[in-house]
């Protein structure tokens, strides 16, 4: 068993918001890894005394912790029950109402000697490769649904947030965690996992330098810091070429990946 998670900041001036956490072994036996990305609110009010950082690290410890030692739960049970506990921490004191409270992106997996679960919600990936090469890409992409021109909009981006007809976060109501894509795979049909933030999707999704079964041979022969080096350097040679995602170059990019 080989695991390893590496995670970049966006920005040496920002605070890191994402997540990351493998568990080995998990109640005797297995293990257990955790993305979040957290979702940086724009400009202004959130109702939060306390910032996405606080809000990830309080999410990913109880996801962590519930994960590697609550068998008996699904992991869409240990989500929501993570989730009502981390809104039980700060809901007497900040508006957990508020359309952008605190939230995030997850990615999880748990194993044992049997099976694999999975769990992703909203724009975080989960990739589960065969013993044969075969990748699957485990991916919620009801954002991705969501029109550009509508996502250039603050408020019908909110209008959207967490609602019916539009995208899913871990924020402040338990009841989310049953929208999140879930699965379970025979232990034999996976040799290695990888749970990935977008920040680190983006060597395929934005500047489409190879495909998913691409990105997982990165990983198997540079590991996740080698991934995440290809990642920067195609981020600054975007900007440097006047390319259209220079108003963000860099994102917080985080990769957990676990060899059996």
């Amino acid at each position: 068993m080989r695991t390893e998670a590496v995670t970049l900041p966006g920005s040496p001036e920002r605070p890191n918001e994402d997540w990351a956490a493998a568990a080995l072994p998990a109640a005797g036996a297995g293990g257990t890894v955790v993305v979040l990305d957290g979702v940086t609110p724009p400009a202004g009010d959130d109702g939060c005394v306390h910032g996405v950082p606080w809000f990830t690290a309080r999410l990913g410890g109880a996801l962590t912790e519930l994960s590697a030692s609550r068998r008996d739960l699904t992991l869409s049970g240990i989500l929501s029950l993570a989730i009502r506990r981390t809104a039980d921490a700060h809901r007497n004191t900040c508006d957990l109402s508020h359309v952008r409270t605190p939230q995030a992106t997850v990615a999880m997996a748990r194993w044992d000697e049997a099976t694999v679960e999975h769990l992703v919600l909203s724009d975080a990936a989960l990739l589960l490769a065969a013993p044969d090469g075969a990748v699957r890409a485990v991916l919620d992409d009801r954002l991705d649904r969501v029109p550009d021109e509508v996502r250039r909009s603050l408020a019908a981006t909110d209008r959207l947030r967490n609602a019916e007809g539009g995208f899913f976060t871990a924020a402040a109501d338990p009841s989310v965690a049953a929208r999140a894509v879930t699965g379970t795979s025979p232990r034999s049909a996976v040799r290695a996992l990888a749970a990935l933030s977008d920040g680190a999707t983006r060597w395929v999704e934005l500047f489409r330098a190879g495909d998913w079964t691409d990105l997982f041979a990165v990983l198997d022969k540079e590991g996740a810091y080698g991934l995440l080096r290809r990642v920067r350097a195609l981020e600054t040679a975007d900007a440097a070429a006047g390319g259209v995602h220079r108003w963000k170059v860099h994102d917080d990019a985080t990769v957990v990946y676990a060899a059996f």
